[in-house]
């Protein structure tokens, strides 16, 4: 393990595990990443293999504190009540217990658009951003973050807003625009409507839009026509790894 590291992350998502030693005191990963495939049946015993796998290859210490971004709702010592995007013999289990567990170490979970957007608050397009920030990712769904002076409001799911009759992620995800192909001006509208609605529901100072379209956001956040002050994310696909590293380390012990 390099020296520069104050923390592992890790990345779970529906098509592949990433990991990497994390530099806390840049926000930045301290080696490349690496990525392993999700196991087609993605149970929670064959992706703990994955993340002890993970571990194993950066020969990380037991004492350097380890993060997990995960795709659900993570409400540690309590079972998980919704699952999108892992094999459905999750539901029921304590994540946070059953990582644990796998990989013979305490490992500290998180919701993996929390990571995201923590880590754009300590480290990137919201650093310095007093009061309340809202982080979306616009890609498959709608994730969002919910930060209020550096602190998170975990598990916020606001892509299920209701919007035109549905969920808004149904309405305005980078997924909508592709599979109805939409233009980026078209889109922004329907953007438009769905930042409108959260300001009018929670008034936020910032928002932080990530997910893959953020290298494309000169395309369609100037068409984005709200009130409150609305940037790209930039830790981009760093995010998660850097977010779920930092959440550890703040929540070591």
């Amino acid at each position: 393990m390099i020296e520069t590291a104050q923390a592992f992350g890790i990345d779970i998502g529906g098509s592949g595990i990433k990991g990497a030693p994390v530099d806390l005191n840049i926000g930045d990963i301290a080696e490349p990443r690496q990525k392993i495939l999700t196991p087609e049946v993605s149970t929670p015993d064959a992706v703990g293999k994955v993340v002890k796998e993970m571990l194993d290859r950066f020969a990380v210490p037991d004492s350097m504190p380890v993060g997990i971004a995960f795709p659900a709702p993570i409400r540690p010592g309590k079972p998980l009540n919704f699952m999108a995007n892992l094999d459905k013999s999750w539901l029921g289990i304590d994540v946070q217990k059953a990582l644990s567990e796998s990989v013979g170490r305490h490992v500290d979970v998180v919701n993996d658009a929390d990571a995201a957007g923590l880590a754009e608050v300590q480290f990137g397009a919201a650093k310095g951003e007093k009061g309340f920030v809202i982080a979306t990712t616009l890609g498959t769904g709608i994730g969002s973050a919910m930060i209020y002076n550096g602190v998170l409001i975990p598990n916020s799911e606001l892509g299920h807003v209701t919007l035109k009759g549905d969920d808004a992620e149904h309405y305005a995800a980078a997924s909508v625009r592709e599979r109805e192909n939409l233009g980026y001006k078209k889109w922004a509208k329907r953007l438009t409507k769905y930042y409108r609605m959260l300001e009018t529901y929670f008034n936020p100072d910032l928002f932080v839009v990530g997910g893959g379209v953020s290298r494309m956001s000169d395309r369609f956040i100037p068409l984005i026509e709200i009130e409150t002050p609305i940037v790209p994310a930039q830790l981009r696909n760093q995010a998660g790894i850097v977010g779920a590293a930092y959440h550890a380390m703040i929540h070591e012990g």
